[in-house]
């Protein structure tokens, strides 16, 4: 499985980025499929993602300002992130985890920046 990111950059605060993950190889489905987050001194943590069921989950730091999607048709899932924060500033990745076995596969990420 390979994971390949793209549309990070530098924004202002309060401006708007759209993150996009393409998925290659043997999927179940897009199902699975999410966003994880490294900040400047602290560990990986989950942004959004959508659960083995289609269920979604969004991280409370970005509940109404971030929103996860997907296309089916092209094992893409997509992060559209509005309002954006300083704090935001790190470097963000694809995440698929199998279902059953929950093997997990991460993509290289993406930097994003945010300016005050």
């Amino acid at each position: 499985v390979q994971l390949v990111e793209s549309g990070g950059g530098l924004v202002q605060a309060g401006g708007s980025l759209r993150l996009s993950c393409a998925a290659s190889g043997s999927i179940e489905s897009v199902n699975g499929m999410g966003w994880y987050r490294q900040v400047p001194g602290m560990q990986r943590e989950v942004v959004a993602r959508f659960s083995s069921g289609g269920h979604i989950y969004y991280a409370d730091f970005v509940k109404g300002r971030f929103t996860i999607s997907r296309d089916n048709t092209k094992n893409a899932v997509y992060l559209q992130m509005n309002s954006l924060k300083p704090e935001d500033t790190g470097v963000y990745y694809c995440n698929y985890q199998r279902p059953i076995t929950t093997q997990m596969y991460w993509g290289k990420g993406t930097l994003v920046t945010v300016s005050s």
